[in-house]
């Protein structure tokens, strides 16, 4: 059966000579692994669109029984002209969808995590600046949407100690906003080297503790460096 939903790329890698295989997060199914043939010739119109953080809208036929999909159109939804051309905000978005990817299981559909995503690039690719802000309320509302928010008032978790998300200057603030979802990326928010260390430091290990299998993500070591 012929299907139709919004998608974000979330990666993709070679099948054979000419095909490749996508993951994307569909708003209306969560994660679905495609495969496009045809796509690595550089002729063919499908190779543009599989660029992992692309916006689209796809047509597919849905198969429940298979673990591949196979997909007959697809359009850019958005396009993101900005992020294209800055090293910084594509390890940004290359960030954000990683996460999402490790945190999430196939088949899981999550309108308000779809949103979410869709929310944090579109605001990479719109501001200048304040790109820590925007993944921090990232990390922060996917583990709210996936039933993991954090009670800041708690020091330990799972008998592991938690750093202090409150020991930066306008920390508290911060994480109060983001807490309320009430976070204006319009205000220039004072962030110190001691607020950016207390609000990474605390999500990280949050994350870390709720999620094996974000260790070492590759995205963290690049935006590390952006981050400095």
């Amino acid at each position: 059966m012929v299907q139709k939903s919004l998608a974000i790329v979330l990666n993709r890698f070679s099948y054979g000579e000419s095909s490749i295989i996508t993951k994307c997060f569909l708003k209306n199914y969560g994660k679905i692994s495609f495969i496009v043939h045809g796509a690595k010739n550089k002729k063919n119109f499908k190779n543009s669109y599989f660029q992992p953080g692309n916006y689209l809208e796809l047509l597919f036929y849905y198969r429940p029984n298979r673990n591949l999909q196979t997909i007959s159109k697809a359009t850019f939804q958005n396009q993101w002209v900005s992020i294209q051309k800055d090293f910084i905000k594509i390890s940004y978005v290359m960030a954000i969808i990683e996460l999402a990817d490790k945190c999430t299981s196939e088949i899981d559909k999550n309108e308000d995590l779809f949103n979410e995503l869709i929310n944090a690039i579109s605001l990479i690719e719109t501001k200048r600046n304040q790109m820590n802000l925007v993944f921090w309320n990232f990390q922060y509302q996917l583990l709210r949407v996936l039933g993991f928010k954090p009670d800041l008032n708690k020091s330990e978790l799972d008998y592991s100690i938690l750093p202090d998300p409150f020991a930066g200057p306008n920390s508290k603030k911060i994480f109060h906003d983001f807490e309320t979802q009430t976070i204006d990326f319009n205000l220039s928010y004072k962030i110190t080297q001691l607020d950016r260390l207390a609000i990474s430091d605390y999500l990280n290990c949050f994350f870390s503790i709720q999620f094996e299998n974000i260790k070492n993500l590759k995205s963290f070591e690049v935006l590390k460096q952006c981050m400095v």
